[in-house]
């Protein structure tokens, strides 16, 4: 790939990453939570799933499915009666591929101050209709990275 070729790609990628940062905010309602009365770790993991698929969605305009969680950690808990903000970020682009960080952050509703509890990875592979993978962007291709077009 030419060294222009490569600066057109990184900018349209960079573009999208942009564009696709999701911010999603929820409530922590006693229906949401586990016998400790804090917010349950499946739940968390589907908000996670979900924002992470919003992003993910943005970025590549493509049908995608999750193909994993590498890695989520639970560093602080969430209380039942708080807010927490979901962000999900495109950490890396592949050719069918995307990996979308998320970050939950906890806040009280009746004091200042926002804290991170947990944090997940989370790859996407983009298919077609026949559920066959396929380039995540339009117009790139395997060998090149852009289009012959």
């Amino acid at each position: 790939m030419s060294p222009q070729q490569l600066r057109l790609r990184d900018e349209l990628i960079a573009k999208r990453i942009a564009a696709a940062k999701t911010s999603v905010v929820k409530a922590v309602f006693p229906f949401t939570t586990n016998h400790h009365e804090t917010l349950f770790g499946g739940q968390a993991l589907s908000w996670m799933d979900e924002t992470a698929f919003i992003a993910a969605t943005r970025f590549s305009r493509k049908r995608l499915v999750t193909v994993s969680s590498d890695k989520v950690d639970f560093t602080h808990p969430i209380p039942e009666g708080s807010m927490v903000e979901l962000v999900a970020d495109i950490i890396h682009v592949g050719r069918t591929s995307l990996k979308v960080e998320v970050n939950i952050f906890v806040e009280d509703m009746y004091r200042d101050g926002v804290k991170k509890a947990i944090t997940g990875v989370f790859s996407f592979v983009a298919i077609d209709e026949h559920k066959k993978p396929v380039p995540v962007l339009d117009g790139f291709d395997q060998e090149t990275g852009l289009s012959a077009a």
